[in-house]
Order: C-alpha cells, then structure tokens, then sequence
C-alpha cells in the first residue's frame, strides 16, 4: 500500500492558500479516483482506494502544518509501512509557480511540514512532490498563508494535475522515472514569457 500525504492547515481560514497546495493536490486525486477524504483517523481526514490498482491511503494531517509528522508517523506505524512508500506533496518557496520537483529523499529544505515528518520518523528516505509557489515578495508567514492571485490559480491548478500524474508514475514506475518525466515540466506560461 502506498501512504499519500498531502501537507496544509485545516480550516476555512487556510482554504486555497499557497501553503495548502498539498491538499489540493490531494483533493484532486480523491475526486480522479472516486476516494472520499471523510474519515477521521490518525489526527488526520483519510480515505482508503486504489489508484491504478494499487491499494492507497490518501490522508491530510489535520494537526496544523508544524505536527504533521505525527499523523503520518501514527499512520505508518498502524499499517506497519515501509517508509519508501510514504509520497509526501506540499508546496516550496523555492521552485517557481507553474513548476515542480519530484524528488526520492532529502533535506526538510527548511519546510516546517517537512521538519516535522522527518523528526517524528528519524528517516528522510521517502519520496516527495514538491509544488512550486514562488519565492515570497514580502513576509514569508503572510506570503504562503495569503490566496493565489486569479492568474496564479489558473497555474496552480494546471500543475495540480501534473503533480497528481507524477503520483501515478512514481506508484507505477518509480521515483526515477517520475523525476525524468516532470522535473522539466513548465507551465505554458512560463515558456511563453521567456520567448
């Protein structure tokens, strides 16, 4: 079974915001997938399907961006996971709007989300799916806790979907070969204004 984690902060007040791409990411795959996201368990909302044919565990920790770890760390310990199948996916200040990055392993990056899963698991060897919403203009806080602009959300929700294909490559295929196909990935805006 794969555990997916989307990464935001619950609650009306946080909907749609930029640190909250993580849920959107997985509240697109709940409804690609017919998974409803409704059951409480683990201080998270989760719901149980397949994808592809593969059993999965989308789940959104609802103990507010700094604790996600611990419902992730309660999930995996329930389903005795391996970590490799851990797919984490939340947002980074450092990768462009309108791009991602897939990665196998590595850092918290400085990411709070982040920080929390990999003290709480002593482990970082789990892939992730970071989504690219820009470096902030001003105070980081008010930053990726503020709402994409009309123009921004129209991207986010484009790169969603890619992020929600690069999740079906790595369960069918693999990390690696996720990375190949969607590292590069732009947003046609994004070429569009280098031209």
């Amino acid at each position: 079974m794969y555990i997916i984690a989307g990464l935001g902060n619950p609650g009306k007040d946080y909907e749609n915001t930029r640190h909250n791409a993580g849920f959107d990411v997985l509240d697109y795959l709940a409804y690609k997938n017919n998974i409803n996201i409704t059951k409480s368990k683990f201080k998270a909302l989760c719901g149980e399907g397949f994808i592809e044919n593969n059993k999965v565990l989308l789940i959104k920790p609802q103990t507010y961006m700094n604790a996600s770890g611990e419902s992730l760390f309660d999930a995996i310990n329930f389903y005795n996971e391996e970590i490799k199948n851990l797919i984490v996916v939340y947002d980074d200040t450092s990768i462009p709007l309108g791009r991602l990055r897939i990665r196998p392993s590595g850092s918290d990056g400085g990411h709070n989300g982040m920080k929390s899963i990999i003290y709480m698991l002593e482990d970082d060897a789990f892939p992730r799916v970071r989504v690219g919403i820009g470096a902030p203009k001003y105070n980081m806080i008010d930053y990726v806790l503020g709402r994409f602009s009309k123009e921004e959300r129209m991207i986010i929700d484009d790169v969603i979907k890619i992020c929600a294909d690069s999740i079906y490559e790595i369960i069918n295929f693999g990390v690696q070969e996720s990375m190949n196909k969607y590292n590069s990935y732009k947003h046609p805006s994004l070429i569009e204004d280098e031209e």
